[in-house]
């Protein structure tokens, strides 16, 4: 009885004893982060604005375009033997 008492009260105090070494690492993990941002952000404070100079009218629009080739590709053109089919458009190529 008193082994049982004495191992739920050693439990009892590890799992406090976690609970506070954990919410204190977790503080020094925040504070430590906060202290990360705030120097780089310290240290980009030049490129920043010079970028807020260099925009027109503060906006920029940034974009990206991939040229996407058709071919026109039949069950005729595919077979060997076959005659190649001409592309109705001038916008598709025939597969080679």
């Amino acid at each position: 009885m008193l082994r049982n008492a004495f191992a739920l009260l050693t439990g009892a105090i590890l799992l406090a004893l976690g609970f506070m070494f954990s919410v204190i690492l977790f503080a020094v993990i925040a504070v430590l982060g906060l202290a990360l941002w705030g120097y780089v952000r310290w240290k980009t404070r030049k490129l920043r604005r010079a970028m807020q100079e260099r925009a027109p009218n503060g906006n920029v629009i940034d974009g990206e375009a991939v040229v996407v080739e058709e071919y026109g590709i039949t069950p005729n053109s595919l077979l060997p033997g076959g005659a190649p089919q001409h592309p109705s458009s001038t916008h598709t190529k025939e597969h080679p």
